[in-house]
């Protein structure tokens, strides 16, 4: 097991986290800090000032900090600036007071908006120049999530049949009353949907008619900006975030460590085509389960959460470690009405994907770092 970040850095992936309905985790006791203070002081201070360019509006993620003030929908800029610094921040920490090299881990990865942070710290592309374009969206993605829902369609048993999924958000699209499609495939049993207007209540009702009774729909009761879906191309922030990634950075670059692309779903930027994958990055659902599949199978043995109060993928490996480790006990078992139970009722999704996706066994050997926590836990003195 990986107990320091420092000496096993080659063996780790570092994961970022995008926007939730809380925000700020840990990132006050950072400001507050004596020796950690200056350095996230110093990033949230440029995020402000970017922002509030971009926004024409006063942005202070100081203030906003030190008050402990949460963001919301209404202040989607001001969480989109304070997600980037915090997560800057966390990285320029470790390299300041650790002496802990990013860009010598095995990989890095990013949920919605950390795959720009994770673009930033590999080298990609400057810290402003990257915050520009998604703060600059952001009062657009705002106002069509004043209409959007998040749905999570669900399997207890069986895999989820995506296509159909895919299939049905499309037919009712056509119905004209607002659009729903998928924004992120988190494993084989578990998507997410957003869509607007009565889009998600419809996507309920047809779900119990078409697929069977071990499918099921839960509705999140928050609005969410609906990026990675066709839904932001009504304020045609696909196109404006293409153009303005045209002359972002103005180099070029091959990211360190490589980038596991949840856009893509594959480890593919190299030293051109990131403005390309960027771009997608709007308008295309998240492959998350694709992301935790290229860890396990690249042999990483310690995932560092980045961000203020990680929450998705900590808990998307849990839920994996848990079903895999449940699925072992079950094919051990003497009793074949345990076997039966345990390893075919309960997770048949899982039982077809081990024989050809063996490293996904190595879940529950992982070692998960939440870095806000590891930081403050070694912080140098007071």
């Amino acid at each position: 097991m990986i107990q320091d970040i420092k000496t096993d850095i080659a063996d780790c992936c570092f994961v970022f986290r995008g926007y939730n309905v809380t925000n700020l985790g840990r990132t006050p006791e950072l400001l507050a800090h004596r020796a950690y203070g200056p350095t996230v002081r110093r990033l949230l201070e440029e995020a402000s000032e970017v922002a509030s360019e971009e926004t024409r509006t006063t942005i202070d993620l100081v203030a906003r900090v030190k008050d402990r003030t949460e963001t919301s929908l209404d202040s989607f800029a001001d969480a989109v600036a304070l997600i980037l610094a915090s997560e800057i921040a966390q990285i320029e920490l470790l390299r300041e007071f650790h002496g802990i090299r990013y860009g010598d881990a095995k990989l890095s990865a990013g949920y919605s908006l950390g795959e720009i942070a994770a673009n930033i710290c590999s080298g990609i592309m400057p810290f402003a120049d990257a915050m520009r374009i998604p703060v600059a969206l952001a009062p657009d993605c705002a106002e069509l999530g004043r209409d959007t829902c998040m749905g999570i369609v669900f399997s207890r048993t069986g895999e989820l049949p995506a296509a159909e999924v895919e299939k049905l958000c499309v037919e009712i699209t056509l119905e004209q009353k607002g659009t729903i499609a998928v924004s992120a495939y988190l494993s084989p049993n578990t998507i997410l949907v957003l869509g607007q207007g009565e889009t998600i209540k419809r996507f309920r009702a047809l779900c119990r008619e078409r697929f069977d009774r071990f499918v099921h729909f839960r509705k999140n009761p928050h609005r969410w900006p609906p990026l990675h879906t066709p839904i932001v191309k009504q304020r045609s922030i696909t196109d404006r975030a293409s153009t303005r990634l045209q002359t972002a950075g103005g180099t070029l670059a091959t990211p360190k460590p490589p980038i596991a692309s949840l856009v893509t779903g594959s480890i593919g930027y190299n030293e051109y085509n990131s403005r390309n994958i960027l771009t997608d990055w709007t308008d295309h659902p998240q492959q998350v389960w694709a992301t935790v599949c290229d860890t396990l199978s690249l042999g990483v043995k310690a995932v560092v959460h980045v961000g203020p109060e990680p929450n998705l993928f900590p808990a998307t490996y849990k839920r994996l470690a848990d079903n895999v480790t449940n699925q072992m006990e079950g094919a051990s078992a003497t009793s074949l009405g345990r076997r039966l139970v345990s390893g075919i009722v309960h997770r048949p999704w899982l039982s077809a994907l081990l024989p050809s996706q063996a490293a996904l066994l190595r879940a529950p050997t992982i070692t998960h770092i939440i870095l806000e926590d590891w930081l403050l836990e070694t912080a140098p003195t007071q």
